[in-house]
């Protein structure tokens, strides 16, 4: 099939892109690339056709060659909703219901996206599954739970919305992210020597690694339409939810010579929920996850000890997303509506010496 993945060079992008190829499927990508100057490890270069424009202004014409569309570009977690949640709304839910409304008019058959086991937001029961109320809580899981509801509301005999809700991803890619909570915790061992928790750990959360997201979105789209049309999954595994407190102390045990320490007056994620994943386990036989949070961390420490992370690149503006955006804002490269202000496409950071924020990587290495 001819597949867009919008975000290809994102965090999870990067590995469905080759995933999808792997898989003898034809690939275009579509990507802003915001987060292009945070390239960690190795290069991106997927060498795919790619669509030059933001989703907010793509046309009906440009998809009318597309078989399915896996939807990752978007605002990616809590933090980035709440900086400028107009933004969020506009990015997560309206462009991505215009997005469906011209792939349904171009003749584009499955529309996959990408939502997060976050609309179940503070759980009104001690487990949920794809049946339970939804209780979002932030602007960013509102946004993608008004985005699944205008998704179903297109829905018919020639086009195929599926809503994948992931659960709290993991896992190493050249366009890491430091802001999950396996991925930080397993950054500030490294960096640290301390397995830092900012809350009383308490709260659960269900984990899936990256690849294992990439799966099942490669399952969603290659199933029958008569297993997916209009279906709701949640992505993961059920042994995989755990207290954070539980996930610090597979990180101890990973790192060598670290200790948990808890921030002061650390209290309470009001953020819980235990997610079941009966469903996708019995309706895709196909999608096949490989990962556990401990090989998921035994990963992180050797990606990060590979490439040298250190205490200044894991806290600073250059990987952790909201600084990053912030700066973008700052300098004048990105509009309050985070689209790229003319002439600004190279920006110098003095940090960097005289390198260009968007570019090549700072480490050279090959990605594991």
């Amino acid at each position: 099939m001819k597949i867009l993945v919008t975000g290809h060079t994102g965090y999870i992008g990067t590995v469905l892109t080759q995933m999808l190829l792997d898989a003898g499927h034809q690939v275009v990508g579509i990507d802003t690339g915001l987060f292009e100057a945070c390239t960690f490890g190795a290069d991106v270069r997927s060498g795919i056709p790619c669509i030059d424009a933001d989703i907010r202004d793509l046309t009906a014409d440009q998809l009318r060659s597309i078989d399915a569309i896996a939807h990752l570009a978007g605002i990616c977690n809590d933090p980035l909703g709440d900086l400028q949640p107009e933004t969020t709304t506009a990015i997560n839910e309206t462009a991505t219901i215009r997005l469906a409304e011209l792939a349904k008019e171009a003749g584009v058959e499955r529309f996959v996206f990408s939502s997060t086991c976050s609309v179940y937001g503070a759980a009104l029961q001690d487990w949920v599954d794809e049946t339970s109320p939804t209780n979002p809580v932030t602007p960013y899981a509102v946004s993608k739970y008004r985005a699944e509801l205008g998704l179903l509301a297109l829905a018919d005999d020639r086009f195929s919305p599926v809503l994948l809700r992931s659960a709290t991803a993991y896992g190493f890619s050249p366009r890491i992210r430091f802001d999950l909570v396996l991925n930080n915790l397993v950054a500030h061992a490294v960096t640290t020597g301390r397995v830092f928790l900012k809350s009383d750990g308490m709260a659960w959360r269900p984990l899936v690694h990256i690849a294992d997201i990439s799966r099942a979105f490669c399952a969603a789209i290659e199933a029958p339409r008569e297993a997916v049309h209009c279906e709701t999954f949640n992505v993961g595994t059920t042994g995989e939810n755990y207290r954070v407190r539980s996930i610090a102390e597979i990180v101890h045990n990973t790192v060598p010579g670290s200790t948990i320490a808890y921030a002061e007056n650390a209290a309470a994620d009001k953020r819980s929920y235990r997610v079941s994943f009966a469903k996708i386990e019995s309706q895709l036989p196909n999608f096949a996850p490989k990962w556990t949070a401990l090989d998921g961390a035994h990963e992180l420490l050797a990606a990060y000890t590979k490439f040298g992370l250190s205490l200044e690149d894991f806290e600073g503006e250059r990987y952790q997303r909201l600084a990053h955006l912030k700066y973008l804002l700052k300098t004048g490269v990105l509009d309050p509506s985070y689209r790229k202000i003319p002439q600004a496409d190279v920006v110098v950071r003095p940090e960097l010496g005289d390198a260009p924020a968007y570019g090549a990587p700072r480490h050279g290495a090959p990605q594991p």
